[in-house]
């Protein structure tokens, strides 16, 4: 069975595959019993938030780990997929720079994932 960890890279590396921006891993582990890891990312229509989030439950059950609890699916301005240990916030442009949870998490170690970095093996700093 995969860590948390790799479940939090696995699911930042789906979401970039399925052309999510801004994907940041956020580890909790030392600072909030709320769940070790967040993923956070950033879709361009409401329906680009849906993709990501239906395609993240379809291949994570494949592989025997599923979401607990999803909230925000239908308005999908905030689509959150709890996997009780990872927490997965998919956000449209603005309502991510107006919850700021980037700043409000602000002493998470964290690491940023990108289509060209995404497939380089680094821990959170």
């Amino acid at each position: 069975m995969k860590s948390a960890s790799k479940w939090a890279k696995k699911i930042a590396q789906l979401i970039i595959d399925k052309k999510g921006e801004d994907v940041l891993l956020l580890d909790l582990r030392r600072i909030s019993p709320v769940a070790d890891y967040f993923v956070l990312a950033t879709a361009q229509s409401p329906l680009h938030s849906q993709a990501i989030s239906d395609e993240l439950a379809e291949k994570l059950k494949k592989e025997g780990y599923r979401v607990h609890h999803v909230e925000g699916y239908n308005q999908a301005q905030w689509i959150l997929l709890d996997f009780l240990d990872i927490v997965v916030h998919i956000f449209l442009p603005e309502v991510r720079t107006f919850y700021g949870l980037e700043r409000l998490w602000g002493d998470a170690p964290r690491k940023a994932f990108t289509p060209q970095a995404s497939n380089e093996p680094e821990t959170c700093k």
